[in-house]
């Protein structure tokens, strides 16, 4: 069964059946009110007897005390006589005593129940197939007694419940109808947009991911839906622009050592026996080019295992002592420049990660600010506050252009584009992998311009409450 009927047979099932709950409440209520006054009628009817009885007294004149055997001729009972009320009067034992000419030859049932210990009951009888509500009292006199009955007949009193039942009914189909195609148009409104979003799913593909569904005027749970959907799809399509990107620049960088290595391939098969200065340069130029591509592709393989984060194994790591590291085996190579390679720290931030990878960011931020930098020298500070803890690596080179700061962490991506791998030797990975690191460790990276006019780039990650020793 689809969303639309679910929602639609739910929706109308739970309606009806308060409406079923509720006209039946209404019904019994209505019944009881109508039952109440017969009952009261009844009573007054019986009160009206009973004071008559109190005040009569046919034997002894000026006496006040009343008799009971007022009650026990038919032809005092004619007073109650009507289409709504019929007495009947029986003595202890249930001998009819007197009854009203309506009852005819009928007569009420007695009622073992009432005695003197209890005096009134009410009970519903039938009589001559007729449903009648009955009040029954036990009267004691002197030394008279009797128990007077005065029934109502209930028929008029069904005939009105029947007809307000009918009508509850009547009133309560229509209700589920409307309540049923109420259902449907509500499911339906909540239904139809999402199979088009279902749709417009289903339709777009790698090579249409430009399409946008832009349900700004709906303010619901929907339109939220369809915002979230066009913002999936916004980011799907910088996704694969950005990987199209990262296929096309890497066919481009490893062309040109392949083309090398194929060139001077060839070379050494056509004259590496007959000029050995040959054979001496190509061999070199493949070996050069073999260990460019093995650093590429080891680049590659780090910014894979950085992207695959759940699977690194974490551990305190001092970020200072991983830093002294880092610059230590950067050393040579500043001195080769003759630049200057310092070091400090300002207390010894502990952070939970990998330390072989987080060597690494520093040591790609330390190689990046050696190799660009020609004169002067590269500056690696540690340092933390209550929460975060963060290494940063300034130089003194010509630094990063505003406008390409957004992009000097995408793979391949060079700020200057006169500088070529020939002239800057490196796999324009660099920065990508220190971007990775720094988010599989919940942490970020960012790049600006030093204050002595070079490249600032500096790295934070979340701080451990674990000091470590101090890098030696």
């Amino acid at each position: 069964m689809s969303l639309k009927w679910r929602i639609a047979l739910g929706y109308a099932s739970l309606l009806i059946v308060v409406l079923a709950v509720t006209s039946a409440i209404i019904a019994w209520r209505f019944q009881g009110i109508l039952y109440d006054q017969a009952k009261s009628s009844v009573s007054a009817t019986m009160r009206s007897i009973v004071s008559a009885a109190q005040q009569s007294n046919p034997f002894a004149l000026g006496d006040t005390t009343g008799s009971l055997q007022y009650l026990f001729s038919s032809s005092n009972l004619t007073n109650w006589n009507s289409p709504t009320s019929y007495v009947q009067v029986d003595s202890a034992h249930g001998y009819p005593l007197a009854k009203t000419a309506n009852l005819g030859s009928s007569r009420i049932p007695p009622n073992p129940n009432v005695s003197a210990k209890h005096e009134t009951e009410f009970r519903n009888v039938t009589i001559d197939a007729r449903p009648f509500v009955v009040e029954d009292r036990y009267l004691v006199q002197s030394d008279a007694t009797a128990v007077v009955h005065v029934a109502e007949p209930l028929d008029a009193l069904n005939k009105t419940f029947a007809r307000a039942r009918d009508a509850i009914v009547l009133i309560l189909a229509g209700a589920a109808a409307a309540v049923v195609l109420l259902s449907i148009a509500l499911a339906a409104q909540v239904t139809t947009p999402i199979n088009r979003l279902s749709a417009a799913m289903r339709e777009t593909g790698s090579d249409r991911l430009d399409r946008r569904l832009r349900w700004n005027r709906r303010n619901d749970e929907i339109g939220n839906l369809a915002a979230s959907f066009d913002d999936l799809l916004q980011r799907l399509a910088e996704a694969f622009a950005r990987e199209r990107q990262f296929i096309s620049d890497a066919s481009h960088e490893l062309k040109t050592p392949l083309t090398s290595i194929n060139s001077n391939a060839q070379m050494l098969l056509r004259w590496a026996d007959r000029d050995p200065e040959i054979r001496h340069e190509s061999l070199e130029t493949i070996a050069h080019e073999s260990g460019a591509l093995a650093e590429m592709v080891n680049g590659m393989l780090t910014l894979a295992k950085a992207d695959r984060g759940d699977d690194i194994p974490k551990e305190p790591v001092s970020l200072a002592q991983v830093a002294n590291e880092a610059v230590r085996l950067a050393q040579s190579r500043a001195d080769a420049k003759h630049l200057t390679l310092d070091f400090h720290y300002d207390g010894t931030p502990t952070i939970l990660g990998e330390p072989a990878l987080l060597r690494q960011l520093v040591s790609n931020l330390v190689d990046n600010a050696v190799k660009f930098t020609e004169n002067g020298g590269v500056e690696v500070r540690v340092g933390e506050d209550r929460t975060r803890a963060w290494v940063e690596v300034a130089d003194s080179g010509p630094g990063i252009p505003p406008e390409e700061l957004p992009y000097v962490f995408d793979r391949f991506y060079r700020a200057d584009k006169s500088r070529s791998r020939s002239v800057v030797a490196g796999t324009g990975l660099g920065l990508a992998i220190v971007r990775s690191i720094a988010r599989v460790h919940g942490g970020t990276v960012t790049a600006a311009r030093s204050p002595s006019g070079g490249a600032l780039f500096r790295a934070t990650f979340p701080r451990l409450e674990l000091p470590l020793t101090a890098p030696s």
